[in-house]
């Protein structure tokens, strides 16, 4: 069965911004997807570090075409104390986005 995208990354955007050489585009992604992971452990307001990786996970989406996850972020990263589940909820449809576009070949 092979996945719908969600359209939270713009796939277009990250192929023309690697000139069209796939073999780079899957290794961002994969570093993508790899990050996630260590990110999402540093999403909670207990964690000091939580704005330096609501700050990461900006710049890595905007690279990756996740435009509605890097707005999510500047927003949350300017928050006193932001509600950080929008950004855990956004990172997790990018993330299956990039798994749903890998698995298409």
């Amino acid at each position: 069965m092979v996945q719908m995208l969600s359209g939270a990354v713009d796939f277009d955007y990250l192929e023309g911004y690697a000139a069209g050489d796939l073999s780079v585009v899957r290794e961002v992604l994969a570093l993508f997807v790899q990050q996630a992971t260590s990110w999402e452990g540093a999403l909670n307001l207990s964690d000091p570090g939580w704005r330096d990786t609501v700050h990461t996970i900006k710049g890595a989406a905007l690279g990756v075409g996740a435009r509605q996850l890097g707005h999510i972020c500047a927003e949350a990263e300017v928050q006193s104390a932001p509600d950080l589940s929008g950004v855990t909820s956004a990172l997790g449809a990018a993330v299956a986005d990039i798994l749903a576009y890998r698995s298409r070949g």
